[in-house]
């Protein structure tokens, strides 16, 4: 499955979270978005932002300093 990847290097906190959510929303449910950070708030950020939304962080990882969020989004509900 294809990933879209949003480099937030150097932005600080609420901007990655803010940024992911915009691209988000425009996604198909079951996509997969990574998010490359610098800003350490970004772990409990997105953490949170996971929980409250029902997007799935499904891998998290840090090399270098720089931090590696993958989320995959929600499947969309419909109402019958």
């Amino acid at each position: 499955m294809n990933e879209i990847l949003l480099d937030a290097r150097g932005l600080t906190c609420p901007l990655p979270v803010l940024k992911a959510n915009r691209i988000l929303r425009g996604m198909s449910g079951g996509g997969r978005l990574r998010v490359m950070a610098t800003d350490r708030a970004s772990v409990a950020d997105f953490q949170a932002f996971c929980r409250e939304t029902g997007h799935a962080l499904i891998a998290f990882g840090e090399e270098g300093g720089t931090l590696s969020f993958v989320i995959r989004r929600k499947q969309d509900t419909v109402n019958k």
